[in-house]
């Protein structure tokens, strides 16, 4: 007989699995603990990748969803995350924020207790005020919060986060947190010991550069009193260091009105962006790069040397805040220019001279021409009086000289007409005479006018004309005398094949191209092909007879226009010259009531705004060009050049756009007129265009004045186009389109 015994150990089994678990959760955070304590990241002192590796490490070692480090603001008024690990998501983020006033029972028990254990966090007195905004929402049931204590203040928390089923903390978990707070505790210390040491590296390269540096440094306080100066500085002003200590930097530097506004300005937007920086240096440099550009003017000024002369500098001024962002002093960068001074000024001197030699150079031309005409007209005259032999019979040889005569004097007054419009264009004088003008006509005019001459050399002559390209706004005139200098030049340099005009209708305006089969030119003769009086080459002086001066008028009427002249050409097998002319104001549409229409005599309409009017003010010949072309393009414009008659004439009129010179006859300046304007409530609603011959000004400048927008002189097409729709035709114009 055997006796077995058995007895029921499930409980003991179960006591022994949960000590083990217990065990080897020990051992893990140990294991965590010594990791932390030999990681190299701590050594390497950035606090933002120790925070990190706190994060991640604690998440996996406590089995929780998400580990925080928050920290108090610089007003102890909320903390913030400044870096958040999700399981999860295996991401890190940082940007929420609890505040002090929101949850008084949550923060109390920070400042009271070791840890936070919240085993039902949701109804833990401690931690039930977070339930609604932050725990319900992110599924959150129980809470593991240690204190970040640093030097013996509260600085900020460690949360873990567990979500799910409530979790029963136990009392080495609780005390791994602590641990881990510490952790942090450290590596704040670590990180401000490197920046410690940063800022002394800092200063010692700084004081390297300041002493050794070629540029004038010197360092100033509030009170715009001197602290310290470099060698340099020193040098600059002929002073010792001791001798500007303590002194007053205005003393040595001219002061223009506005520099104190401007120093007071520099000085608010240090206060202004103070505190975006918290307590552990966290900042974005994006946000740093910004600052730096702001907290910086820049200024010419005169210096007062030692011996009293004035020398001038280019000053750089920027503001170095203290620890709490109030600005603590200037420093002053100083660089001696006079030498460059000296050089522009010879240069302006020059420039004015070359320009002076220009105007006189242009002036006596167009004086010269007009001097020339009177005996050419007789020559002309009386020679034609001889061939119609109305004074009495001429022999054959007398008819052949006579003839000579009449060409020679034809040929001659095609070259005074040349120096006079080219003389006239780069004189400024030149005026234009906007119409709209039918494609068709001007083309049929040009090749009627060159058809004879193609015909003498069996070239033959072709157009083309797009079915878009119906009406063009430009001088008749001026675009009759392009398109002929080009197609002469064309049927000129040509020996046998043809020679075709094609215009298009492009976006940006039309385009009329000549090309031909004729000799062509070297690229390398581009660059010499618009200058005036130039011929390419000695040969072609000798077999072809001009001037050179038509392709140098064509291009700067082209510009006078807003376009240009370009070319493209193979040596040998011809050119191809193509006039640009910017978009006019207006629409066109075919005349669908005709049928069967020609291409190149297709109808239009132009559909011009109505009832809208523009007052001018400007100097007479632009100012009547421009109301010229805006009434040809129907609209209704006034042009004044009369300051006493400003206000009244807007009082008067009422216009929906004001174009106003910046400078005006007698020394009147456009800004004062507009700054009058201003002054009128009932008138202020008005938009204003400056007009003005140099680059316009910055957009706050314009803005602070008052005007909307800023026209460069001589206008174009395209840019008044581009103004008319902007403030008339409101329904086609969109803000992103905005240029300045």
């Amino acid at each position: 007989m055997q006796v077995v015994l058995a007895r029921d150990i499930t409980e003991h089994k179960q006591a022994q699995e949960a000590l083990q678990i217990k065990e080897n959760g020990r051992r893990k955070q140990s294991q965590t603990l010594v990791e932390l304590a030999k990681s190299k990241t701590f050594q390497q002192g950035n606090l933002n990748a120790v925070l990190r590796e706190i994060t991640e490490t604690t998440a996996r070692t406590l089995l929780v969803q998400r580990v925080g480090v928050w920290l108090y603001n610089q007003e102890r008024s909320k903390i913030e995350c400044i870096d958040l690990y999700d399981v999860s998501t295996k991401e890190h983020s940082f940007g929420n924020s609890l505040s002090q006033k929101n949850y008084p029972a949550f923060f109390q028990a920070l400042e009271e207790e070791r840890t936070i254990a919240a085993n039902d966090a949701r109804n833990d007195i401690r931690t039930k005020e977070l339930s609604e905004s932050y725990l319900s929402v992110l599924g959150i049931t129980s809470l593991l919060d240690a204190p970040i204590w640093l030097e013996g203040r509260l600085v900020g928390v460690v949360c873990h986060e567990h979500i799910g089923e409530s979790r029963q903390w136990t009392l080495e978990e609780e005390t791994f947190a602590g641990s881990i707070a510490d952790f942090v505790t450290l590596a704040i210390e670590a990180s401000e010991r490197n920046v410690v040491q940063e800022l002394r590296q800092s200063e010692a390269q700084f004081r390297a550069i300041f002493e050794r540096s070629s540029i004038g440094i010197g360092l100033i306080d509030m009170k715009a009193e001197i602290v310290d100066t470099n060698p340099a500085l020193c040098e600059i002003l002929g002073y010792s260091r001791e001798e500007l200590s303590g002194k007053h930097f205005i003393n040595y530097i001219s002061i223009e009105r506005g520099d104190l506004k401007r120093y007071k300005q520099l000085v608010s937007k240090i206060r202004t962006n103070s505190g975006k920086t918290s307590r552990f240096g966290f900042q974005h440099s994006e946000l740093q790069e910004q600052l730096v550009d702001r907290h910086r003017i820049e200024m010419e000024r005169r210096c007062l040397h030692q011996d009293g002369s004035l020398i001038w500098t280019h000053i750089s001024v920027s503001v170095i805040p203290d620890s709490n962002g109030e600005a603590e002093f200037f420093i002053a960068m100083i660089e001696d220019i006079t030498e460059r001074k000296q050089i522009e000024l010879k240069l302006r001197a020059s420039q004015e001279a070359a320009e002076a030699a220009s105007r006189a150079k242009s002036e006596f031309l167009a004086t010269m021409s007009h001097e020339l005409r009177t005996p050419l007209n007789a020559i002309m005259g009386l020679s034609q009086l001889l061939q119609q032999e109305i004074v009495g019979f001429l022999n054959e040889k007398q008819n052949e000289y006579v003839s000579c005569i009449y060409s020679s004097g034809e040929h001659l007054l095609e070259l005074i007409n040349d120096i006079l419009d080219l003389s006239k264009v780069e004189a400024g004088k030149e005026e234009l005479l906007l119409s709209p003008l039918p494609v068709s006509d001007l083309c049929n005019y040009a090749i009627w006018t060159v058809r004879d001459r193609a015909l003498e050399k069996g070239l033959q002559l072709t157009y083309e004309i797009d079915l878009e390209a119906d009406i063009l706004i430009a001088d008749e005139r001026r675009i009759k005398q392009m398109l002929l200098n080009l197609l002469t030049n064309a049927i000129k340099f040509t020996l046998a094949g043809q020679v075709s005009l094609v215009v298009k209708k492009v976006p940006q305006g039309m385009t009329f191209t000549i090309s031909d089969t004729g000799i062509g030119i070297d690229s390398n003769q581009f660059q010499f092909l618009f200058e005036p009086f130039k011929q390419l080459d000695s040969q072609l002086n000798r077999q072809y007879e001009g001037t050179g001066l038509g392709l140098a008028l064509t291009r700067k009427l082209a510009r006078l226009h807003g376009g240009d002249v370009t070319v493209t050409s193979i040596l040998g097998e011809g050119s191809q010259f193509t006039l640009f002319l910017p978009n006019p104001l207006y629409l066109t549409a075919a005349d669908e009531a005709k049928e069967d229409t020609e291409a190149t005599s297709c109808s239009s309409s132009l559909v011009l705004p109505k009832n809208k009017t523009i007052l001018v003010v400007e100097e007479e010949n632009t100012g009547i060009v421009l109301q010229n072309y805006l009434q040809t393009i129907g609209y209704q414009a006034k042009w004044i050049n009369n300051k006493n008659k400003f206000l009244e004439q807007v009082r008067t009129l009422q216009p929906d756009l004001i174009f106003l010179d910046v400078q005006l006859v007698d020394d009147v300046r456009g800004w004062d007129l507009l700054n009058i304007l201003k002054q009128e409530p009932s008138l202020q609603h008005l938009p204003m265009v400056m007009m003005g011959f140099s680059e316009p000004p910055e957009k706050l400048s314009i803005v602070q004045a008052g005007a909307n927008d800023y026209l460069l002189k001589p206008i174009r097409v395209v840019e008044l186009e581009s103004i008319l729709m902007r403030y008339l035709n409101h329904s086609d114009f969109r803000m992103n389109e905005t240029p300045i």
